[in-house]
């Protein structure tokens, strides 16, 4: 009886604490899209980022025009001519490449521009987030902008105007 006793009160205490709790959610692409700054830093690498593409696609269509001429001349040309060819187009394809994978790979230059532009406003903001839960005691902020992750939530607890407000931005 003891144990059920201490049991049942363990219980309502953990209850009581849960309800207690402050939850809110915000919406972080909203957020980013009413940063004029993000915007900015968003049009700057969609601009670099199909200048590079640009270039690599006409790369491929020179290499491209390459083998088609290798293809129509292939039978005049002597067995050391078709490998000196054949050579230079797998060559031609390997370079593209390799500035393919400079400009968009992991680490490649649009990441680093990414990291450089937006990753300050990503942390400006996650950081206003921060000091509005510590602030205002909520236990839990959640982000919606990554997909549906609640069924239901009421509106009147998204906090992304306040937190657009927080970094000095007026909606």
């Amino acid at each position: 009886m003891k144990r059920t006793v201490l049991l049942l009160s363990g219980l309502l205490f953990t209850f009581s604490l849960t309800i207690a709790q402050k939850y809110a959610f915000v919406d972080t692409d909203y957020i980013l899209d009413n940063i004029p700054g993000y915007k900015a830093a968003q049009e700057q690498l969609d601009k670099l980022s199909e200048g590079w593409q640009q270039e690599i696609e006409a790369q491929y269509a020179e290499i491209e025009q390459l083998y088609n001429d290798y293809q129509a001349e292939r039978v005049l040309l002597s067995e050391e001519m078709r490998r000196k060819r054949e050579d230079e187009i797998i060559d031609k394809e390997k370079d593209v490449k390799e500035i393919q994978t400079s400009y968009f790979g992991q680490e490649g230059q649009l990441f680093q521009k990414r990291q450089e532009l937006i990753q300050p406003i990503q942390d400006e903001v996650y950081n206003a987030i921060r000091d509005m839960a510590t602030e205002e005691g909520y236990a839990v902020i959640f982000d919606t902008a990554g997909g549906p992750v609640m069924v239901y939530f009421n509106p009147r607890y998204d906090l992304s105007d306040e937190v657009l407000q927080k970094l000095g931005y007026k909606n």
